[in-house]
């Protein structure tokens, strides 16, 4: 085991206090926003075995097999295929949608092809991978997440009394609902700028007027005025996360994080494709490529236990097998809890204490730690490791 040191990413977006709070560090002023835990080449993990501090990436590709286990490597290649992180949101981030893994192949290889530098502002695909992810809320947790039906959106763009947005609501009501969708969003996305700036603000005032859950929208104005963003929010399903349940946003959902503390994972890719309520770049005609126009609820997860396991875990099931993060919540006075050992696994406390220690089967490298809230650590593949409360532990691994 090795306890991983990790960076934070101040992204304008960030709480100043939150991550601080967890971490039990004194706020800087500045806005936290994001603490990496992985083998991202932007931003890895450092470990120290016992020649100083040392990037996981290294640590990783100095014996792939050793650390990740065969079985991943042989499925995903050689380097961590998961990034796991703590998100701290005070306002709203960008409203994105990732790719699948055949659109991020073609589109990484048409901008390779066009001679786009990877970092250039305008890039799309930083890399060939999809990028499916997990947010679990550790406070309340709000956010976008997927149309809602196209029905629903009407009645809400109705009930803003703007009449600009009338045209809006009769498509939603006149075709099947996929149609209306796409009709709607690809209008709203390529509108005039300063007529649609327009209507933004006469939508923030009426929002704003009318309160309850249409509160959000004259608050995402408040932040980007005028951006056709606020609109588009309008056809997604609002959320709520209380502590414990999470989201999985596949390829495709549109999505937009909005205020809260969680845990989240996702494959090990940057890809992301945005509509609104973003200086960042937008490909407008690459995001309607992407975006797959089908209305239903978010799908909040909640932790169970897998069939047949007592030993107490809790794992957030989804259909993807580049991560899998569970929860173990570990009482005061239990018996040392045994983790699987088969792949590399990252773990992390968010709340008391967790005593990890080393069950055999390691390496020199193996020593009890002690994770306080907000800490984590490395385990690699074939390390046998048992935790002790009282705390709750994360654990974020492959699904092999």
């Amino acid at each position: 085991m090795n306890r991983l040191h990790n960076t934070l990413r101040t992204y304008a977006w960030g709480s100043a206090t939150a991550l601080p709070e967890l971490l039990g560090a004194e706020p800087t002023g500045e806005p936290q926003a994001e603490l990496w835990m992985g083998a991202h080449p932007a931003a890895p993990s450092r470990v120290d075995r016992g020649a100083g501090h040392v990037p996981l990436t290294d640590v990783i590709a100095a014996d792939p097999e050793g650390e990740l286990g065969e079985a991943a490597v042989r499925e995903f290649g050689p380097r961590l295929p998961f990034l796991l992180k703590l998100l701290a949101a005070e306002s709203p981030l960008s409203l994105q949608v990732h790719p699948d893994r055949p659109q991020a192949r073609a589109g990484y290889a048409a901008e390779e092809e066009r001679g786009l530098p990877v970092d250039a502002p305008d890039r799309n695909y930083k890399d060939a991978n999809h990028k499916p992810e997990l947010i679990c809320a550790l406070t309340p947790f709000d956010g976008l997440c997927g149309f809602r039906p196209a029905a629903e959106a009407a009645d809400l763009l109705e009930e803003l009394g703007v009449g600009a947005l009338k045209p809006y609501a009769d498509a939603l009501r006149a075709h099947p609902e996929g149609g209306a969708l796409r009709e709607v969003l690809t209008a709203v996305l390529t509108a005039d700028p300063e007529a649609m700036a327009e209507t933004v603000a006469e939508a923030a005032e009426a929002a704003a007027r009318l309160g309850g859950a249409y509160a959000v929208y004259a608050e995402l104005a408040r932040h980007f005025p005028g951006d056709p963003g606020v609109i588009a929010a309008t056809l997604l399903n609002r959320v709520r996360l209380e502590p414990g349940e999470a989201l999985f946003l596949g390829a495709g959902v549109p999505h937009a994080y909005l205020r809260g503390l969680g845990v989240e994972i996702m494959a090990n890719s940057d890809n992301v494709l945005r509509c609104g309520l973003t200086p960042k770049h937008v490909d407008v005609p690459e995001l309607l490529r992407v975006v797959r126009f089908e209305a239903g609820g978010p799908g909040v997860l909640r932790p169970a236990a897998a069939p047949g396991d007592a030993t107490g875990e809790e794992v957030y099931a989804t259909p993807i097998d580049e991560f899998r993060l569970s929860r173990h919540v570990l009482p005061a006075g239990s018996a040392p809890r045994p983790l699987p050992d088969r792949t590399a696994q990252i773990l992390l406390c968010v709340d008391g204490r967790v005593t990890l220690r080393p069950t055999g089967g390691g390496t020199e490298s193996d020593a009890e730690l002690t994770l306080e809230r907000g800490e984590s650590a490395y385990a690699r593949a074939g390390e046998r490791v048992s935790a002790e409360g009282p705390g709750t532990l994360f654990r974020a691994t492959v699904a092999l």
